[in-house]
C-alpha cells in the first residue's frame, strides 16, 4: 500500500514537471528583448488572444494563460517590429490601474488582458458585467479578481477575493513560484 502511495507522489511530480516545461514558452522565456522579432514571438507563444496597433507601429499583444493558468501576458513590439518586453500582468501593481470612474472596458483589457470567458457574468438587477481573472497572490496562493462595469453609472470597481480550495490531501493550492 505504501508503495502504491509513493509511486502515485512520483507520478505527480513528474506530471508537474513536465507540464511546467511545456508552458515554459507561455511566458516568451528566451526571448530577448531588443533581439527577438514579432514572427519569433509568435513561433514561441503562439497566437494572441488579442492584439492592438498604435498609431506609431507598435503592438501590444495579449497572452491570457487560464483558466487552469494563473497569469496574462502583455508582450510589447516596437514600430520595426522587435520585443519591447514581455509583462506579467496579473498582479496589484497593474489592478491598481483600475481606477473607479476613469476605466473602461478596453482599458482594463489593456491593461490585464481578457477575462476567462466562463468567469463572465452579467447581473440583469444591478445592470453590471462582471469580469473574473484567477491570479497568483502575494502569499503565493491562488487568488480571483473581479473587475464590475456598473452599466448605470459607469462606476468601475474591483474586488478581491482568496477561494477557499482544498488540494491534495486537505493542502491549499499555491502558485508553485
Amino acid at each position: 500500500m505504501r508503495t502504491g502511495r509513493v509511486v502515485w507522489h512520483y507520478s505527480l511530480a513528474l506530471l508537474g514537471l513536465w507540464l511546467l516545461s511545456a508552458c515554459a514558452s507561455y511566458s516568451g522565456r528566451g526571448l530577448e528583448p531588443g533581439v527577438a522579432t514579432l514572427p519569433e514571438v509568435l513561433a514561441t507563444m503562439g497566437q494572441p488572444a488579442l492584439n492592438w496597433r498604435d498609431a506609431d507601429g507598435s503592438q501590444q499583444l495579449a497572452y491570457p494563460r487560464g483558466p487552469a493558468g494563473s497569469q496574462t501576458f502583455m508582450v510589447f513590439v516596437a514600430p520595426d517590429g522587435r520585443l519591447q518586453r514581455i509583462e506579467a500582468v496579473l498582479d496589484m501593481e497593474h489592478f491598481a490601474r483600475i481606477e473607479p470612474g476613469k476605466s473602461n472596458k478596453e482599458s482594463v483589457l489593456r491593461l490585464i488582458g481578457p477575462s476567462v470567458p466562463q468567469w463572465t457574468n452579467y447581473f440583469k438587477a444591478r445592470d453590471e458585467l462582471v469580469w473574473e481573472w484567477r491570479y497568483c497572490d502575494a502569499w503565493n496562493q491562488l487568488a480571483r479578481l473581479d473587475v464590475l462595469f456598473d452599466a448605470t453609472s459607469g462606476i468601475v470597481r474591483t474586488t478581491y477575493q482568496r477561494p477557499d480550495l482544498s488540494g491534495f490531501d486537505g493542502v491549499a493550492p499555491f502558485c508553485g513560484h
